[in-house]
């Protein structure tokens, strides 16, 4: 099987590598991909957002299977270009992909199919903003209904500023705050049915503690010892399968991943996002630990026959992502920096990089904004690849670098976000003693 992996960053990356891996795919390649993903795929030229260009370069290569990586060429229908000219792609319709491209399109969705989630309103103007906000409560969470480039999300304590960031947008959700701890799902959907990943749990704030900016995630791992065993089929049957069935009855069948974006509440399970596409960096652990080949199970859900195929397995032990970031980031970003030291972990076995903002010049690899890269281990158990995880950031370097040191240490006793720092001060929150991750950032994109 050929492949043609679609994207720039991490994610893809991880998805590269996964194809690579797989003996049942004899060529994977990337467009445009990074220097990472060029280690393992072929890479091409080609703009992820012109669907015709990628359409076309399937056909040139004669792929098998093509992998949609991020959001944006989903949302703008890049899949539908590529069905169109007889290729199987592993990614939703335009239409479908409206389950990430518009939050009041997946609330209504979600309260047609009976999923458990957050009490919302949708509001047009600041009048019908302050009335959400009045009726929902602190902490107040304001989400611009479309796509945002990572910018669309505040929850904070502050009534103004939520009233601001209302403002910028031309419309919004307002939901009601759910307290609990965050645990991130993928579900690989045929269109009918589904199979569940690993659960994997994230980090998002920029600093230690869970303090500071929100980020794409700073960090993530799997499998979550604290976890109920029995999360993913519960999930499936209460919040995939509804789904799935409700997106059929409106004639936009969903072929793809299904991230389902939880809060683990006293309530039960309760869903704070649908993305329509792998979050990153939380599939970066979870695929270190897919044991089953990965193309055939991404080909049987493009081919809308997911039965053809052994529900996913995976390995023992777990697996820490720790990213790296650049200078100034989130607020900035430096770019340019040449990066030292990627070269050792190449040849490592249970530790690997993750490439997601690089790219190769005449000065050697070098950082291209955001977050860089990401450092990926596999240990015994959490414990243990936290800590290979954090031996191989220490052999990397670039001016500026940072990344947070507590990544993954919530099973270890050191807990992310259990309280509000005060009332009106901002949506940041404070570490506490026990506990595992409780969310006051309901969002990372």
């Amino acid at each position: 099987m050929k492949t043609l992996v679609i994207g720039t960053g991490g994610r893809e990356h991880a998805l590269a590598v996964g194809l690579a891996a797989d003996p049942g795919v004899s060529e994977v390649h990337a467009a445009p991909g990074n220097p990472g993903i060029g280690q393992v795929a072929t890479l091409h030229e080609v703009d992820p957002m012109d669907g015709a260009a990628v359409a076309s370069l399937a056909v040139g290569l004669g792929v098998d299977l093509v992998v949609i990586g991020p959001e944006a060429p989903l949302v703008a229908g890049v899949a539908d270009a590529v069905r169109a000219v007889g290729i199987a792609v592993f990614g939703p319709s335009r239409a479908a992909a409206q389950l990430e491209g518009s939050k009041a399109f997946s609330k209504d969705v979600m309260a047609a199919a009976g999923v458990p989630t957050a009490r919302s309103r949708v509001c047009v103007g600041p009048d019908e903003a302050a009335a959400a906000l009045d009726e929902l409560g602190s902490p107040y969470v304001v989400k611009d209904d479309a796509l945002a480039a990572g910018k669309g999300v505040v929850v904070t304590t502050s009534r103004a500023e939520a009233l601001a960031h209302a403002a910028t947008c031309d419309r919004v959700v307002i939901e009601e705050f759910l307290e609990g701890p965050e645990v991130s799902l993928f579900a690989v959907c045929d269109g009918r049915t589904a199979r569940a990943l690993q659960p994997a749990q994230d980090f998002k704030r920029i600093f230690d503690g869970g303090l500071g900016a929100n980020t794409g995630g700073m960090g993530a791992y799997s499998p979550l010892p604290w976890a109920p065993p029995d999360l993913a089929d519960a999930v499936l049957t209460s919040v995939v399968q509804p789904t799935l069935d409700e997106m059929n009855r409106r004639g936009t069948p969903f072929v793809g991943t299904l991230y389902v974006g939880l809060a683990l509440t006293v309530h039960g399970p309760r869903v704070i996002e649908f993305n329509c596409r792998f979050g990153d960096p939380d599939i970066q652990p979870v695929l270190a630990l897919l044991s089953s080949p990965l193309g055939a199970l991404l080909k049987a859900a493009a081919d809308g026959d997911l039965g053809a195929v052994p529900a996913p397995t995976f390995t023992g032990g777990a697996a820490v992502t720790v990213v790296m970031a650049s200078a100034g980031y989130p607020q900035s970003s430096s770019n340019g920096d040449v990066i030292v030291g990627t070269e050792t972990l190449d040849k490592e076995v249970d530790v690997d990089v993750i490439h997601a903002g690089t790219v190769r010049t005449s000065a050697g690899l070098v950082t291209a904004g955001g977050r860089v890269l990401a450092v990926r281990a596999i240990g015994s158990d959490v414990a243990d690849a936290r800590a290979k995880a954090y031996e191989g950031i220490a052999t990397i370097s670039y001016p500026g670098a940072q990344w947070r040191r507590d990544i993954a240490a919530e099973p270890l006793g050191v807990v992310e976000g259990a309280s509000l720092v005060s009332a009106e001060s901002s949506d940041e929150v404070a570490p506490s003693a026990a506990g595992p991750i409780t969310r006051l950032d309901q969002e990372r994109r």
